[in-house]
C-alpha cells in the first residue's frame, strides 16, 4: 500500500486565530486555494492517480480534497474521516485562542497529557494513539492500493513520530509539514515495515 498524507491548504482558522475542528473551520483562504490548484496542476502533469481519496471532518481539508480529486480521483467523491483530524476540541471548537485558554486552562501536554482540552474533545493521549491506530487501520482496509489523505499538520508530524516509534519529543526541535505538502510512505505487505518514501515534499510551490 502508498500512503500519500496531504496536508490542507492555508485556512482561514489561523489567520483569524480560531480553534479549529469540524465544526468551527472556516475553510480555505484565497491562498490556500491557490495552493490545492498548484498541486492539483502537478498531480494532473505527473498523472498522479489514487485508489482511494480520503479527507479529514474539517472544511479545509476537504476543500483541499476536492480541489485535488479531478486530478488524482477524476471524480468529485472522496471519504470524509474524522479519524484524519487535528485533536478534536470538543466544545471549544470554533472559540478564538485566547478565549479558549480562558474557559479551559493552558494545555501542557508534557505535563497533562491525559487532560482533556475542553469537554467533548480529546486529551494528548488520545490523540496519539488515534493517529497510531489509524495508520495501522489504512493497509487492512486498503490492501494494495494508493491511497491519498488530506490531513493535517499535527497528524502528519505524528504519523512520523509513532511509525518511527519516538518515545517521548523533545520540546526544543519539532517538525511542521507546509500546507499542501506531500508526505508519502510505502507498506510492504503483509507484515513488512514502512518506508518513508518523501516528507514535505512542495515542488509545487516553488515552480
Amino acid at each position: 500500500m502508498r500512503l500519500v498524507l496531504i496536508r490542507h491548504g492555508e485556512s482561514e482558522h489561523g489567520r483569524r486565530g480560531l480553534v479549529a475542528g469540524p465544526r468551527g473551520c472556516p475553510g480555505l483562504t484565497p491562498r490556500g486555494r491557490e495552493q490545492a490548484r498548484a498541486l492539483r496542476r502537478r498531480f494532473a502533469d505527473e498523472e498522479f492517480g489514487a485508489d482511494v481519496l480520503l479527507s479529514s471532518g474539517t472544511p479545509r481539508a476537504q476543500e483541499t480534497a476536492r480541489i485535488l480529486a479531478p486530478a488524482v480521483y477524476r471524480s468529485d467523491d472522496f471519504i470524509v474521516d474524522c479519524d484524519l483530524c487535528e485533536l478534536h476540541p470538543g466544545l471549544g471548537d470554533g472559540l478564538p485562542i485566547a478565549e479558549f485558554a480562558a474557559r479551559y486552562g493552558s494545555f501542557d501536554v508534557q505535563a497533562e497529557p491525559n487532560r482533556v482540552v475542553a469537554p467533548g474533545g480529546e486529551c494528548w493521549n488520545d490523540f496519539v494513539n488515534r493517529v497510531r491506530r489509524t495508520v495501522d487501520n489504512l493497509p487492512r482496509r486498503f490492501p494494495g492500493r494508493r491511497v491519498v489523505a488530506v490531513s493535517h499538520g499535527g497528524f502528519i508530524s505524528w504519523t512520523l513520530l509513532t511509525r518511527f516509534d519516538v518515545p517521548r519529543p523533545g520540546t526544543g526541535a519539532y517538525i511542521n509539514p507546509a500546507f499542501t505538502s506531500i508526505t508519502e510512505w510505502e507498506f510492504t505487505e503483509p507484515n513488512g515495515p514502512w518506508l518513508l518514501m518523501r516528507y514535505n515534499d512542495t515542488a509545487h510551490l516553488t515552480a
